[in-house]
């Protein structure tokens, strides 16, 4: 069975690839990479996730580590909390989006932020070289705070009375995941009436972790029932967030950044032009670029991973950034993709605009995306596929950056190895789905 082992952490089928052995060995090798220190862990409610945790926290203690031990808690609660208590780092034991069997572990160093490539090889290299150091185990503590402290921090960036006066309806698909209590818990401090399915953290998944519209018909069937005024679902790490409207029609992912992208320049109508610095990755929705131009904002891109917008959100200090997956990131809770920061920012949105999601939805610039998966056996394999891709479109203009991105005058498409999975990505997207759809089968 396949062991991804990627900048964005290792995912493995447990235990076949994702063994005992792999998972002492990654707690060895971060607690030596840190050189001891506190580490907090959080896990995301898959059955393995607790036999793992026993494990990692084995690998930290055997190295010096003092171990904190969140429980289950989303993953931007890990980083919160690894700013809060002033940790050497973070283990998040989660395969985020990955259906069952598949779990993993992700690796945050001091600020919060995932390893970036050049901190991930070094640290890979302990992994792989097992010298590990040898120290004085310095305990496990329990604190199961991190997700009210997390709650309190949303709390701060929003209007918090002008969401109360709506009195808005919510339905919740929480996928029985990390951020089932979370959501529901902060919807009910902004006085919403929280309508929740799938929030039993004893029983992941009721369906495919991805909140992909196509996983969502039972969360638009309760939207519709109950005449909710938005629907929120999450994967189940809870970093990213599906929108569904009050029309009961998903959003599809791209449209969470695309409205807290909008409502958060909106808010800052006086923010000096350098510092309106908006920062997505290659693979994002080019309607973030329109929003920016409206707003006389700066659009930065980066390579696809979620550490390479937190890096340049951080340095850069920009406003607000994401991926187009429905991962927003808000620098002012965390450097994190966070499903509740998102969902209080479009509540937000909701209550001061005195519109419906439809309608705000409808004034979002409109493109189509299209997207496909090809197996790959080897990295081999996926550059010679994406050599081809280059072949075919070698006449345009061509971004490198990472894998290949075509980009034409009204279109775009990317071709890209993936981090988390053996698979070629390719995701085009284009004024009309058809074209979009066109654009894919031109390089299948």
């Amino acid at each position: 069975m396949t062991l991804k082992i990627s900048i964005s952490g290792v995912r493995g089928f447990v235990p076949d690839s994702l063994t005992p052995e792999v998972c002492l060995d990654f707690a060895k090798a971060f607690g030596t990479y840190l050189g001891g220190g506190t580490v907090v862990v959080g896990t995301d409610p898959r059955k393995s996730s607790e036999f793992i945790k026993g494990i990692i926290f084995s690998g930290l203690l055997s190295t010096g580590c003092k171990v904190i031990d969140l429980g289950i808690c989303p993953t931007p609660t890990v980083g919160v909390m690894v700013t809060e208590l002033e940790a050497a780092g973070g283990i998040v034991i989660t395969a985020s989006h990955n259906p069952l069997p598949w779990n993993g572990l992700k690796f945050m160093r001091g600020d919060g932020i995932f390893l970036n490539e050049t901190q991930a090889n070094k640290f890979l290299k302990i992994y792989e070289s097992k010298q590990f150091t040898s120290a004085e185990p310095q305990g496990v503590d329990i604190d199961y705070s991190g997700i009210d402290i997390h709650i309190k921090r949303v709390l701060k960036i929003i209007n918090r009375s002008a969401i109360k006066k709506k009195r808005f309806t919510v339905a919740v698909d929480g996928c029985n995941g990390a951020g089932s209590v979370a959501l529901p818990k902060l919807l009910e401090k902004l006085g919403c009436r929280v309508i929740p399915i799938n929030v039993d953290l004893r029983a992941p998944f009721p369906h495919p972790p991805e909140p992909t519209p196509e996983n969502l018909t039972v969360l638009v069937a309760l939207v519709k029932e109950k005449k909710a005024d938005i629907g929120f679902a999450m994967d189940s790490d809870a970093d990213r967030l599906a929108v569904i409207s009050d029309e009961g029609a998903p959003l599809g992912e791209e449209s969470t950044l695309a409205l807290a992208v909008k409502f958060a320049l909106m808010q800052n109508p006086h923010l000096a032009a350098k510092k309106r610095l908006i920062i997505v990755n290659l693979s994002t929705s080019r309607a973030i670029n329109d929003i920016c131009r409206d707003f006389q904002a700066t659009c930065i891109r980066t390579k696809v991973g979620e550490v390479h917008v937190s890096e340049e959100l951080k340095s850069l200090k920009g406003l607000i950034g994401g991926e187009g997956n429905g991962g927003v990131i808000y620098p002012c809770v965390g450097f994190n993709r966070d499903s509740l920061t998102a969902a209080a920012l479009l509540l937000n949105y909701l209550a001061v605009s005195r519109k419906k999601l439809s309608l705000l939805a409808k004034e979002l610039p409109q493109y189509f995306m299209a997207k496909a998966k090809v197996e790959c056996k080897n990295s081999d394999e996926a550059n010679d596929f994406v050599e081809k891709t280059k072949a075919i479109f070698k006449k345009k203009d061509l971004i490198l950056t990472e894998g290949v991105k075509v980009v034409l005058p009204d279109a775009w498409i990317h071709v890209r190895p993936s981090n988390t999975e053996p698979i070629i990505r390719i995701m085009a997207e284009a004024k009309s789905q058809e074209q979009a759809e066109e654009l894919v089968r031109q390089v299948l």
